[in-house]
């Protein structure tokens, strides 16, 4: 049971990017599925959600607006689609599964992406 996360990169302010995530060993559409990212010196950071409970679609103020999140149930694969982006949003960005948006206890490698000029 593991997920991988790809689609990480450098890119200047304002740009986009769009990461995804694989999952093996399991079948996302019975989980909740989100996205973490970690900054170095800072903590860990959820800034999206997709409830299992009724597909309901989270993200945390400080991306809200700008980041997407979405599933392809047919592909077992979940994406998050980053616009607008700013220095701040450099870090590393892991995909992750569980039972509610708050107990998303499986991950796997993350990919970095970094915002800068």
């Amino acid at each position: 049971v593991q997920l991988q996360a790809s689609g990480g990169g450098l890119v200047q302010p304002g740009g986009s990017l769009r990461l995804s995530c694989a999952a093996f060993g399991f079948t996302l559409d019975d989980y909740a599925v989100g996205w973490f990212r970690q900054a170095p010196g800072k903590e860990r950071e959820r800034v999206s959600c997709i409830s299992r409970v009724d597909g309901s679609l989270h993200y945390s103020d400080s991306v809200k607006g700008r980041f997407t999140i979405s599933r392809d149930d047919a592909k077992n694969a979940l994406y998050l689609q980053m616009s607008s982006l700013k220095r701040e949003d450099t870090a590393t960005y892991y995909c992750a599964a569980g039972p509610l948006c708050n107990l998303l206890g499986i991950t796997g490698q993350g990919t970095q992406v970094t915002v800068s000029s």
